[in-house]
């Protein structure tokens, strides 16, 4: 692993040397650098895996987080177990040109989780490896152009698409750890989304009577986050505790957890994101919570705005088992821009 960190950090900087000095946009530029030089050094038969040619290509529609094995349609990609050194580290580096410094570290961190549960799991039927990650590009990547990317294995999918180099989707964003801290062996006290958890926690022991009444709407979670893996996201009731109702501390911690969630992007799409919640109203946002309070107890919270819903999920493994996903209602897998783009296009045909 350090070896590939060295090899990260020197692809990283021929990428920031070998960019235009004309920019469309940071995001965009880098995000297309990397992707055409990780493409380039891959034999045929590997580019047939990792590369969709037609952005519309179903494949990029299809993602899961749970293990490869139980993926009924076959997860889309190239692994990292396919690639070569060099490989793996312009594969790290296409994912660092998406992710906050954070971001990657979670990212990463749940990577190694595989390390842990094949030591203590034991479980035959699946492998778990750290680099059976998949890394899939769809489209041409130009800084000025409409394409997309996605990186995704157990507990991790990040989907980013990019219109006309200026316009951007980081959605679905899921996240997941098992365990959701480590209690044995050299990662003992691990606990890769310990902030999403401890924050949200914090949120509802500071509520009062009258606001837990509203906010707790089940006494028992549901075993998992509620829209899954399905491809559109939708609004889920009952909506649950709005922001309006919350006091100043109560309402900052709130943006503390929507901002941990949004913050797995880079700082620049993260900052589009938590723009678009700020035009719609914090006044449309509303925090759901099931399940016990306490630590250890099985719960699930979701936060609702206008245009997007984050949920958590820790049921399974006797509640050391975390789902946390981020979705778009417009835009998961880019679905908004895009229509506006295509339908510009028709426009000048």
């Amino acid at each position: 692993m350090k070896r590939l960190s060295i090899l990260v950090a020197v692809v990283i900087t021929a990428l920031h040397l070998a960019a235009p000095s004309v920019l469309a946009h940071p995001a965009a530029e880098e995000m297309a650098a990397a992707a055409n030089k990780f493409l380039a050094t891959l034999k045929p038969e590997q580019k047939a895996k990792a590369h969709y040619a037609d952005l519309k290509a179903e494949a990029r529609h299809l993602w899961h987080f749970i293990p490869t094995e139980m993926v009924s349609f076959g997860r889309k990609g190239l692994t990292l177990k396919e690639m070569t050194s060099e490989q793996r580290a312009l594969a790290m580096a296409l994912l660092t040109t998406g992710m906050s410094e954070a971001g990657y570290a979670k990212a990463t961190g749940i990577m190694s989780l595989e390390g842990v549960l094949k030591q203590f799991e034991k479980n035959p039927k699946v492998d778990r490896n750290s680099e059976l990650y998949f890394v899939s590009v769809y489209g041409q990547p130009t800084a000025k152009g409409t394409w997309a990317w996605r990186y995704e294995g157990h507990h991790l999918s990040l989907s980013f698409t990019i219109v006309n180099g200026e316009l951007f989707a980081a959605a679905p964003s899921f996240m997941g750890t098992n365990p959701g801290e480590v209690r044995e062996g050299p990662k003992k006290g691990l606990r890769v989304l310990g902030k999403e958890e401890d924050l949200a926690r914090e949120l509802v022991k500071s509520l009062v009577p009258e606001q837990r009444a509203l906010a707790i709407y089940d006494k028992v979670a549901p075993k998992d986050v509620i829209t899954g893996a399905d491809r559109v996201a939708k609004p889920l009731k009952p909506e649950g505790l709005p922001f309006t109702k919350l006091t100043a501390v109560q309402k900052e911690l709130l943006k503390r957890i929507v901002g941990e969630y949004a913050g797995r992007a880079r700082a620049d799409l993260a900052k589009l994101d938590l723009a678009k919640i700020d035009k719609a109203g914090w006044d449309r946002v509303y925090f759901a919570w099931a399940g016990g309070v306490e630590k250890g107890d099985g719960h699930y919270y979701r936060v609702q705005g206008a245009g997007f819903l984050l949920e958590y999920d820790n049921t399974q493994n006797d509640a050391n088992h975390v789902h946390a996903v981020w979705r778009d209602f417009e835009n998961d897998f880019g679905g908004d821009i895009l229509k506006k783009h295509y339908d510009q296009v028709h426009q000048k045909k």
